[in-house]
């Protein structure tokens, strides 16, 4: 079941400007210069219920455009959206009643009041029934382990303690639908790996959607079963990571570390990426030679004390992709 439709979703914004100095600002009085830029141009993409798509591209490529709309935050030029059966923008009330929403860097709860005020107040704005509350806030606190911060103001709490509270506070309500801008910024490893495993069970278990932006590659290949790759405000790709790989960069990495010194390797189909004294990082495509025929080469000819493959780095395969986009090659 579609949960989300967007069909030929385009925004743009009206910029001013003016030449620097005290001149400049004086000509930007008068004779004010704009310029437009084209935020979204015909966007589309639809999402399934209890589907997580990674949404992801660099600074100024539109996601946040994209989620804004979709929230209600924005009317778009042109195109049409559907959430959940409403168009955000139109219905706002009865639509945000159905949406979280979490900005990395931006806050819901109330900076002065302490973190428990803040969601009695949000208890409040949504009206739910008390008992539902209690039971969904106890539930998150404890998940989440929040315990300690509830009578914390929010001002007082480190980014990734406002973090875990604003995830909470975005899920009080028990959205259906949740948009996830940056969550895991500031937060350390213990606590991403637990972000992660939560929302990915709020999407197998409740069937909860999630649309997640961030530069963290590693939450898009931990939680995204889906990527949308955009740039220049036009989606450029659309599928699974795994898809994404083998598009643009299907070879892979065998790192090698040897009893003694490292030997100069020569083989068709391999090229060192990086050697030391003791080791070294091989380039392989899988297509030419195969990982187990690589790896029973080599240890037929050297004495090894280590050895693994790795596919590159999901950055570097992203990096790649924008490369070879920007060449016309995909």
């Amino acid at each position: 079941m579609v949960q989300i439709l967007v069909e030929e979703l385009s925004k743009s914004y009206r910029i001013a400007e003016r030449e620097p100095g005290f001149l400049g600002a004086l000509r930007g009085i008068t004779h004010r210069r704009w310029r437009t830029v084209q935020a979204l141009k015909d966007v589309s993409f639809s999402l399934e219920r209890g589907e997580i798509l990674g949404f992801i591209g660099p600074n100024g490529a539109g996601k946040s455009t994209t989620i804004k709309i979709l929230s209600g935050i924005l009317r778009p030029d042109s195109g049409r959206v559907e959430v959940a059966g409403l168009v955000p923008y139109v219905d706002r009330i009865r639509h945000v009643g159905r949406i979280g929403v979490v900005f990395g860097q931006r806050t819901q709860l109330w900076w002065d009041l302490p973190v428990i005020e803040g969601f009695d107040l949000l208890r409040d704005i949504y009206r739910l029934d008390p008992h539902v509350y209690r039971r969904k806030r106890d539930q998150l606190v404890s998940m989440l382990r929040l315990d300690r911060l509830l009578d914390q103001p929010v001002r007082q709490l480190s980014l990734g303690q406002r973090m875990r509270a604003e995830l909470a506070a975005a899920l009080l309500h028990e959205p259906s639908i949740l948009f996830l801008d940056e969550p895991t910024i500031g937060l350390d490893a213990p606590s991403k790996l637990a972000v992660r495993e939560f929302i990915k069970n709020l999407s197998q278990q409740q069937g909860v959607t999630v649309l997640l932006t961030t530069h963290d590659m590693h939450d898009i290949e931990a939680m995204a079963e889906r990527v949308i790759v955009i740039g220049n405000g036009q989606v450029l790709a659309d599928g699974s990571l795994a898809a994404l790989r083998a598009t643009v960069l299907a070879e892979r990495r065998l790192f090698v570390e040897f009893a003694g010194d490292a030997p100069n390797l020569v083989l068709p189909g391999v090229h060192v990426r990086g050697q030391n004294r003791r080791s070294v990082e091989l380039a392989f495509d899988p297509r030419i030679i195969g990982a187990p025929e690589l790896i029973a080469t080599i240890t037929a000819n050297h004495a090894i004390e280590d050895i693994h493959v790795e596919q590159p780095a999901i950055e570097e395969v992203i990096a790649r992709f924008y490369d070879l986009h920007d060449a016309g090659e995909v």
